[in-house]
């Protein structure tokens, strides 16, 4: 038993790290692209590839009708199986629905592209954009597809590099473009890192050599009405996610214009891509294991303590060092003007420890596929996290976003601990709640230095605590995974 703990942490540490890498090499991508946009377009360009991006967000997740993640389970599922000729149906079936879904969403853009114009910007001077746009979102939704196949087939490493080729192309395609022509490559360059995408992943999924089963609109429905159906599901809680997000940025352009919808994007941007190692990795890996094993309640109890476990560990050290890097980071990503998102992103991240174990538990909820379940708790708690975000920014602007942010985690976090406790009989024991308040408590320290007003008490403050939490988890890794052996392993294969 205790060999197989020992492997469960270990491959969850892998998959973490593989994404994690993904994902530092997409942060520095995002550096000289974001400098870039910073320095040539400035907040008011930021706040206009905002929301433009968040529309098209909000329309893929109404056309995509959810089959990006109800496909995952359904292609774990029968992945575990190694029923060669089920995986094949299953992919089949989904490419059937995604190229369906996909042209609708580009005949839904430019349809209603002058209203898409009028409720984002306040008129329609962005019609033509819009038009334009439709095709972006047509080659997104064709990727989601491709993504989907991949995770299903648990193939990390094509996923990886696929990830690794689109950044990069996407860098190379917007530097010269926002260069030579300021905003008006805004459109451009979204088109055309869309379908350069599209195409590293085809390549990819192609080279899984997944027999294509020939299948009719009728029979696709027929054979994929279970997958049809969880993905309306999580269609419609995509939609109220994004589109509370794209409420919110609404309403910060009124209250506060175009400069504060860059603000708040810059600062989002900055809390996801630097945490976004341990995030990426539940949906790329941990959420098609838990697919695989939904139906086994003591291995789902065991896969989600360890997730949690490692997730807490990893992000606690991350956490201390960014209260340390965050005035440099922001600084190097953008200029100094948007040194006024510090406390917004300083709250904000101390949120992410909370997300990191309310995350671990929420995925249960949809590896098992309990719409009826999943519907309430996103519609509860999208309109929660709207209502606290709205009265954070009209009470204390950016730094009240941060702080309710990180109140709406602690929520989210106690919440789903009592849900799934309920319905599935989850619960985590004593020793990982130790583990987490220590967790908490550096994170608390670490964030509590940057109130010193003294310079070098406030930074030797801060690095102390982070080093201490690099030690505690190190310490932790060792215990339960022998993390010493694994590293010499990696080296001694290396050389």
């Amino acid at each position: 038993m205790a060999d197989k703990q020992q492997f469960s942490y270990t491959h969850i540490l892998k998959a973490t790290s593989l994404f994690g890498g993904v994902q530092v090499f997409k942060i520095l991508i995002s550096i000289v692209r974001v400098k870039v946009v910073a320095i040539l377009l400035g907040s008011v360009g930021m706040g206009i590839i905002g929301l433009l991006n968040t529309t098209i967000q909000v329309v893929s997740e109404i056309v995509k009708l959810g089959l990006d993640t109800s496909a995952v389970k359904e292609i774990a599922h029968v992945n575990s199986s190694k029923d060669e000729k089920r995986i094949a149906e299953t992919v089949s079936i989904l490419e059937k629905f995604i190229w369906i879904t996909a042209i609708i969403g580009a005949v839904f853009t430019i349809v209603f592209s002058a209203v898409l114009s009028k409720l984002t910007f306040g008129n329609t001077e962005y019609t033509f954009e819009f038009i334009w746009l439709a095709i972006a979102i047509f080659f997104m939704q064709l990727t989601n597809g491709k993504i989907a196949i991949l995770q299903g087939k648990q193939t990390l490493r094509k996923l990886a590099v696929a990830n690794l080729l689109g950044s990069t192309i996407g860098l190379i395609v917007s530097v010269p473009l926002y260069y030579s022509y300021g905003i008006a490559a805004i459109v451009p360059t979204i088109i055309i890192t869309a379908i350069t995408i599209f195409l590293f992943f085809w390549y990819f999924v192609n080279s899984l050599k997944i027999p294509k089963i020939p299948l009719t609109i009728k029979e696709a429905y027929a054979k994929g009405k279970e997958m049809l159906h969880l993905g309306l599901v999580l269609s419609v809680t995509g939609i109220i996610t994004l589109t509370t997000t794209y409420i919110l940025q609404i309403y910060i352009r009124y209250i506060g214009g175009l400069d504060e919808v860059g603000y708040y994007t810059a600062g989002f941007l900055i809390i996801n891509s630097y945490v976004g190692m341990v995030f990426n990795a539940m949906g790329t890996d941990y959420f098609p294991r838990l697919s695989a094993i939904h139906t086994d309640n003591s291995k789902v109890q065991v896969a989600v303590r360890n997730q949690a476990t490692i997730a807490i560990l990893l992000i606690t050290p991350i956490i201390t060092t960014f209260f340390i890097a965050a005035p440099l980071v922001i600084k190097i990503l953008y200029t100094k003007e948007f040194l006024v998102i510090l406390g917004l992103i300083s709250w904000g991240v101390l949120g992410m420890a909370f997300k990191a174990v309310s995350w671990s538990v929420g995925y249960v909820i949809l590896a098992k596929g309990d719409s009826r379940i999943f519907v309430k708790t996103s519609i509860g708690f999208n309109l929660l996290m709207l209502a606290m975000n709205c009265t954070g920014y009209y009470f204390y602007g950016l730094t009240g976003l941060g702080i309710s942010v990180l109140c709406y985690y602690i929520i989210h976090f106690v919440s789903l601990l009592i849900i799934t406790k309920i319905f599935y009989n989850l619960k985590f024991q004593s020793p990982f709640y130790k583990l987490f308040i220590q967790c908490i408590l550096l994170s608390g320290l670490a964030f509590a230095c940057t109130f010193i007003e003294g310079i070098y008490l406030k930074y030797g403050g801060m690095i102390v605590i982070m080093l201490l939490s690099y030690i505690f988890t190190y310490s932790q890794l060792q215990q339960k995974m022998n993390i010493k052996q694994l590293i010499k392993d990696k080296l001694s294969k290396r050389s």
